[in-house]
């Protein structure tokens, strides 16, 4: 069975410092064969894109109210009285603070929640992987 992919452009803020921000494009991916994770690929400029992988349900929760510890960790604000995301984001090569405005955010999160509804998750990973293995066994065909 072929996935689902829910994909988005989306424009990122990178903060600097209260005065100095960068705008980084970014790509958000959804796939129902990974019905968990949810893939965020920031376009900075340098030959190699950084790529950030993190649940979904961190997303989920980070749009409206602070959430996550450690590596990522997400909230919702207002900047300049419009609403949007920050994103705290730590790797051994240092440290990000992105920001996105809200709506378009939420409706490409609530696409991904249309294309597997919350709590349903196990239920469609392990779907696929049975239909895979009965559709495999009933052509002969190796995965």
């Amino acid at each position: 069975m072929t996935p689902t992919v829910v994909a988005s452009e989306l424009e990122f803020t990178m903060v600097l410092t209260a005065e100095r921000r960068i705008a980084v494009p970014g790509r958000l991916v959804y796939r129902t064969d990974d019905p968990y994770a949810v893939r965020v690929t920031f376009h900075t400029g340098s030959p190699h894109p950084v790529h950030w992988t993190f649940a979904r349900d961190l997303l989920v929760e980070g749009v409206s109210e602070p959430c996550g510890h450690g590596d990522v960790r997400i909230w919702p604000t207002t900047v300049d009285a419009l609403p949007v995301v920050l994103f705290a984001l730590s790797s051994p090569e240092g440290d990000a603070l992105l920001e996105t405005a809200t709506a378009p955010l939420v409706a490409w999160l609530e696409r991904t929640l249309a294309a597997v509804p919350p709590g349903t998750e196990d239920c469609r990973h392990n779907l696929d992987a049975v239909l895979t293995g009965v559709l495999t066994r009933a052509t002969g065909d190796t995965p």
